[in-house]
């Protein structure tokens, strides 16, 4: 199907390999943004306290971001095809499991540790290795695209998931997850093949004379990951990119993601009304992220990491003192969503241009286990607060601070501008030199 569908399309199936990215980004993103959903009818069903149940959200998005290098080392070991069919079985069998459950530590295992691990290989990490495989040119547009749809999933399940525990019951929810992940293990079985070179292909903008440089490595992918890692902690642009993407967890979907549906609970919006909030953002992110990339194309990326930040930080500072109503609820959506992941194309960009494109996934790989670091303390963190004082101001006032200190952080990467395109597919950028 794979050879016949390649023979039509030609070039164009690159195409086909994006949208299949895309949906299954997209879904696992909206597993992952599932426990959003289930923190009220949990409460509701076994009396377990919101903490409780942030700490198992908490749990699964540290996990999400952890595995993150090393699934991009297996994929290099093992194949992007297999790393992704497994993750999305592993998906799909914990979401529905989930459904069994009568304990706390059950949450903890399905939604903590099984929907880590799988949604972890199904994120950012893969569309970067998708996009140093696939694509020479139109890398950034390409990453905002697949950016966006990882967000937009958060974003555009959660009113549907919403609706569905308010008429069926939060069991429902977690079969209806389940369901979306299998079904998107045959597609990628058909479609997804593991290089161009696979469907007589080159690179989507490359010079077809010029052999392909990029092989499968070899040896222990653990391995390879930690000796990235090693190499990437004596750099300081490491800690830079790692820092502003602590921080861009911490003021995305650790807090928002997870928090904003019981936010709005405690002012009176109901479940379903709060989700379609979040799905406007969704809505909103899907054009700024995608133009995001367009714009990591032309442009320095870290002047554009210092704007996104820096309006963030205010949108969030912004919310908690607002009076929730529809008008101050939409101008909060309308901003945040614009800026609620843009930052992913020119923090992949500036990677890139730093370690190299060998290295890029890997190392990407090991800054997005900050962003899901600080988004898993942003979510136990608020759940903490909203337990212990009643309200969720001080959790969205630290997250908006801590907004602007990464808009200062950002200026300080190093960064080269590259020189301007010949006719002909440059050569491989070679890392910058160390700091």
């Amino acid at each position: 199907m794979t050879l016949a569908l390649r023979r039509y399309l030609g070039q164009k199936y690159v195409f086909v390999i994006v949208a299949v990215v895309f949906f299954a980004l997209l879904v696992s993103a909206g597993l992952r943004a599932t426990p959003g959903v289930l923190i009220l009818p949990l409460e509701a069903a076994f009396g377990w306290q919101r903490s409780q149940i942030s700490l198992a959200a908490a749990i699964g998005i540290f996990l999400y971001g952890l595995v993150g290098p090393f699934a991009a080392a297996v994929m290099q070991r093992f194949g992007i095809r297999r790393t992704v069919l497994s993750a999305l079985a592993l998906m799909a069998l914990a979401s529905a499991g989930s459904a069994y459950m009568s304990a706390q530590w059950h949450l903890i295992v399905f939604w903590g540790v099984l929907s880590g691990l799988g949604t972890g290989c199904v994120a950012s990490v893969l569309g970067a290795t998708i996009v140093n495989r696939w694509f020479v040119t139109h890398r950034g547009l390409v990453m905002g695209l697949m950016t966006a749809s990882a967000a937009t999933g958060t974003l555009i399940f959660l009113p549907g998931l919403a609706a569905i525990a308010q008429d069926f019951g939060w069991r429902a929810v977690v079969f209806t997850v389940a369901a979306c992940a299998a079904a998107l293990i045959p597609l990628v079985w058909w479609w997804l093949p593991e290089r161009p070179a696979d469907v007589g292909l080159t690179r989507f903008g490359a010079d077809a004379a010029r052999p392909e440089e990029e092989q499968s490595k070899g040896g222990n992918p653990f391995a390879a990951a930690l000796m990235a890692l090693g190499k990437a902690m004596r750099r300081r642009d490491f800690w830079y990119l790692f820092a502003t993407f602590f921080i861009c967890g911490f003021t995305t979907n650790g807090l928002i993601g997870t928090h904003l549906i019981a936010l709005c609970g405690d002012h009176g919006i109901i479940e379903v009304r709060a989700a379609g909030l979040l799905a406007v953002m969704g809505v909103f992110d899907l054009f700024g992220t995608t133009a995001s990339g367009w714009l990591t194309d032309r442009y320095d990326p870290r002047r554009l990491l210092f704007i996104y930040y820096s309006l963030r930080g205010a949108a969030l500072v912004y919310l908690p003192f607002s009076n929730f109503s529809l008008t101050s609820l939409s101008v909060f959506a309308v901003f945040y969503g614009l800026d609620w992941i843009a930052t992913v194309p020119p923090t992949l960009r500036l990677t890139t241009e730093v370690f190299g494109e060998v290295d890029a996934p890997v190392i990407f790989g090991w800054i997005m286990a900050g962003h899901q670091l600080g988004a898993a303390c942003a979510a136990f963190l608020a759940g903490l607060l909203r337990t212990l004082q009643g309200d969720y101001v001080d959790a969205f006032v630290l997250a908006g601070s801590s907004g602007i200190i990464a808009a200062a952080i950002a200026l300080l990467i190093t960064y080269q501008k590259p020189p301007r395109r010949a006719s002909t597919a440059p050569a491989s950028r070679q890392p910058a030199p160390a700091t």
